[in-house]
């Protein structure tokens, strides 16, 4: 007996018509809609910051990037809030909770390392020199190592 494989469908054909990628196929529209909605009600600048998690039960998750945008959100909650609620979708909203969650991957910005200078450095080396705990000599003259080399 051999394997046959199912015809090949296209992709829009698969979410259309298999049930469990219809159903969460039906959730992402749902929540691309809902994210218009909520973004038509905010700033502009606080339109990057800010996603649609969830809406259940009159309760609507928001997802913010950093701190500093969900301060500001909550500062706006109550007129968010009630601008929200005059929308037919929105009519039944009670509250509005923001989670922080920092974007991740290549959009985050690569950490930075610090650069010692040679002038720092050389700073750095001299105090070890006069130093008499070894520990804290030693601990000196590492840092003094990273310092720039200058060419």
């Amino acid at each position: 007996m051999t394997f046959r494989p199912l015809p090949a469908q296209a992709p829009a054909t698969l979410l259309r018509e298999a049930k469990p990628l219809k159903a969460l196929f039906g959730q992402t529209q749902r929540l691309t809609h809902l994210q218009r909605l909520v973004e038509s009600q905010l700033q502009p600048a606080a339109r990057a910051h800010c996603h649609v998690a969830s809406w259940n039960n009159g309760c609507l998750l928001l997802i913010v990037t950093d701190g500093h945008w969900a301060t500001r959100l909550r500062y706006q909650q109550k007129r968010l809030l009630r601008q929200l609620q005059t929308l037919e979708e929105f009519a039944n909203l009670t509250k509005i909770l923001f989670k922080v969650q920092p974007r991740t991957g290549h959009n985050r910005e690569a950490a930075r390392t610090p650069q010692l200078s040679s002038l720092a450095a050389e700073y750095l080396q001299s105090t070890a020199e006069g130093i008499r705990d070894p520990r804290l000599r030693a601990a000196l003259e590492r840092l003094a190592s990273h310092g720039k080399k200058d060419a």
